[in-house]
């Protein structure tokens, strides 16, 4: 539904609206918000909101650290009682400088960047996502403790997935709200769950998957249990991805789509998926931010380590699924669901848009078991953050879709994190070396 500033004001008002949400996100991914009482609607709804990001990572320096928030109409609901008890409206925010700009640093605004050199080029991209999480049991003192809340596995049903009721109550709640819901089920791993939602525009999208996650752990809180978006909480079992389905359109027609060829996928479908391939060593910098993530890519867990392509082999990086028509995608397995979403699909969507410019080849389809395939006849995905991190600074492609700001910030942000990591010593470590 599009909302004009009078159609805001007549449902806070018919809602009895007492609070205004304001949301945005920061660098890292992480959903931040400022609440303004309903009397501030008037100052909210002319963009003159402000709030300090000195402290908020990736943003500004202390010194210039007043910024504006704008809201998107488009976003604007009323928060179910699931989420909270009080009617209180949400909009999602684009941040702005002082001077009425753009601030380079908002993760929304790179991903409308990329959005512009798509429309640029003549193209629409839809992406469907598939954002997987587990549930743990909390405490006494309602913090998780690392116990699933089940034992079940894939599909698996009632008594032994004793998370359905949970999942049918995010589902209700997320229909309150305006999802198209598709289907939920128990994931392979205990305790991991997935609900996948329509696809939409990339930056309806963005915003999709940040409410999604917020809406996934409020209710699970509701049920009593912790719901986690960790890549790979549990060792020796499935970790939790995004896989991320891409599609392209033109003049409202599928431009990924090619009856005239044996398998009916375009050239630039080809393209696009080669410009992904080429560049995905820096992509993983982003889609897999974290040093958790490297754990879930790794063979004989269901996560690709090869930077290939197939049509049904799930070994690979790029996976293509069978419907063709509008349907035609692909599909990026890597990606998990601590990506910060508007900087992901923003360096997979140039990337993207790189490969049709150069007219890029991915190579053969790939048919074989890759976890099975020893030499280095492909090439494979970075296999810790620190790999990545050094291919995202020599991709100039993918520094300059995150523009000089984010680029600096968050490489400097994510090598701390590495450095870190490397100075820990863990449970692993006693065991086996304590007694050398």
């Amino acid at each position: 539904m599009a909302y004009t500033k009078e159609s805001i004001k007549q449902v806070v008002n018919e809602e009895k609206v007492e609070f205004i949400r304001l949301e945005f996100t920061d660098m890292l991914g992480d959903t931040k918000n400022v609440e303004l009482p309903i009397e501030e609607l008037e100052t909210v709804l002319e963009n003159e909101a402000m709030f300090d990001s000195s402290s908020i990572s990736g943003f500004s320096d202390i010194q210039e650290s007043d910024m504006y928030l704008y809201p998107d109409p488009d976003t604007f609901l009323i928060l179910p009682q699931e989420m909270d008890e009080d009617p209180i409206a949400r909009f999602i925010c684009d941040i702005y400088t002082p001077d009425g700009e753009p601030f380079e640093g908002d993760p929304r605004y790179i991903l409308k960047r990329a959005m512009k050199e798509a429309h640029d080029l003549g193209y629409t991209v839809n992406v469907g996502p598939e954002p997987e999480f587990f549930l743990f049991k909390l405490n006494d003192e309602g913090y998780p403790v690392r116990k699933m809340n089940d034992r079940a596995g894939y599909f698996d049903a009632s008594p032994k997935d004793k998370g359905d009721n949970v999942r049918r109550d995010i589902v209700r709640t997320l229909k309150k709200i305006g999802f198209e819901m598709e289907a939920s089920h128990h994931e392979v791993a205990k305790g991991q769950h997935e609900i996948n939602f329509r696809f939409d525009e990339m930056l309806k999208t963005a915003d999709n998957i940040q409410t999604f996650k917020n809406v996934v752990k409020d209710v699970a809180t509701n049920h009593e249990y912790h719901a986690t978006f960790m890549p790979k909480p549990v060792t020796a079992d499935n970790g939790s991805g995004m896989h991320c389905h891409l599609s392209l359109f033109q003049d409202g027609d599928s431009a990924f789509y090619d009856n005239g060829t044996e398998d009916e996928i375009s050239q630039t479908m080809k393209h696009f998926m080669a410009g992904i391939l080429h560049h995905a060593n820096g992509i993983a910098a982003i889609t897999n931010p974290n040093v958790n993530s490297y754990k879930r890519l790794v063979p004989g867990y269901e996560a690709p380590v090869s930077r290939a392509w197939s049509h049904s082999n799930r070994s690979c990086m790029i996976r293509v699924p069978t419907t063709r028509g509008l349907g035609t995608r692909f599909e990026v397995r890597n990606p998990d669901p601590t990506a910060n979403p508007y900087l992901a699909l923003a360096v997979l969507i140039q990337a993207g848009l790189e490969g049709i410019r150069n007219k890029m080849d991915p190579g053969e389809a790939e048919s074989r078991n890759l976890y099975e395939v020893t030499d280095d006849s492909v090439p494979t995905l970075p296999t810790n953050l620190k790999e990545a991190l050094s291919a995202l600074k020599k991709d100039k492609v993918l520094m300059d879709a995150l523009g000089e700001h984010t680029s600096r910030v968050y490489i400097e942000e994510k090598e701390e994190e590495w450095t870190t990591y490397s100075l820990q010593v863990s449970q692993w470590e006693l065991d086996h070396y304590m007694s050398k």
